[in-house]
């Protein structure tokens, strides 16, 4: 099995890791319903180095994933805190670019098709979590994950996600997850809502003769 370190990211691991997700999520379609057309990868690495300046780096945490001995990120994931994050004024300019004006209508309406079944109770929010398509079947993804969850439970934590693939789904369930509600009216795809509280407190087994 592959040894993974999982770690925080620092800013200046944010290019590599939106390059990363940009990988990832190329043909994505919950992406392709907001960024159709050409330079894709491109734009896709914009959209995400402005997406991970915000809040999932101010007020989360950017998981990153790599092999041991090796420095490449070979995984990411991108939470947001509970905490209300500021405007993303400072990011507009790396929407547009990635975007342009019409595409930053549409994700914003996506933005808030997806905000409507978002908990209204504090929550961490998995915004972005991918893989390179190098380091695939290797447990990256749910190494990233368990790390992260781990964590929430300690904190008695509730987290919350969108799933757009079956597969995934698979993955989430199998880390606690629910499938609470399916998110209708994104052309080209159907993603999922879902939930997952706090694991329940694990007590110690008391020792004999205690």
């Amino acid at each position: 099995m592959t040894e993974l370190h999982i770690t925080p990211a620092r800013e200046q691991d944010l290019p590599a890791a939106a390059a990363v997700l940009a990988r990832a999520f190329h043909d994505d379609p919950v992406m392709a319903a907001i960024l159709p057309g050409g330079r894709r990868l491109e734009r896709l690495s914009t959209l995400f180095a402005a997406m991970l300046r915000g809040a999932p780096f101010e007020t989360g945490s950017v998981d990153l994933a790599r092999r041991a001995g090796d420095d490449a990120i070979v995984g990411v994931a991108a939470w947001e805190g509970p905490v209300t994050a500021s405007l993303p004024w400072r990011q507009l300019p790396g929407y547009l670019s990635a975007l342009g004006v019409a595409g930053l209508v549409r994700a914003a309406v996506l933005s808030s098709r997806l905000a409507r079944h978002r908990p209204r109770s504090p929550h961490w929010y998995l915004a972005q979590i991918g893989v390179s398509p190098a380091a695939r079947g290797l447990g990256v993804g749910g190494a990233l994950l368990r790390s992260r969850l781990e964590t929430l439970d300690v904190t008695r934590a509730t987290a919350y996600l969108e799933s757009s693939t079956a597969d995934n789904r698979r993955l989430y369930g199998r880390l606690g997850f629910e499938e609470i509600a399916p998110i209708r009216g994104i052309r080209g795809a159907d993603p999922m809502a879902m939930l997952r509280p706090p694991a329940p407190a694990r007590h110690p087994v008391p020792a004999r003769g205690a």
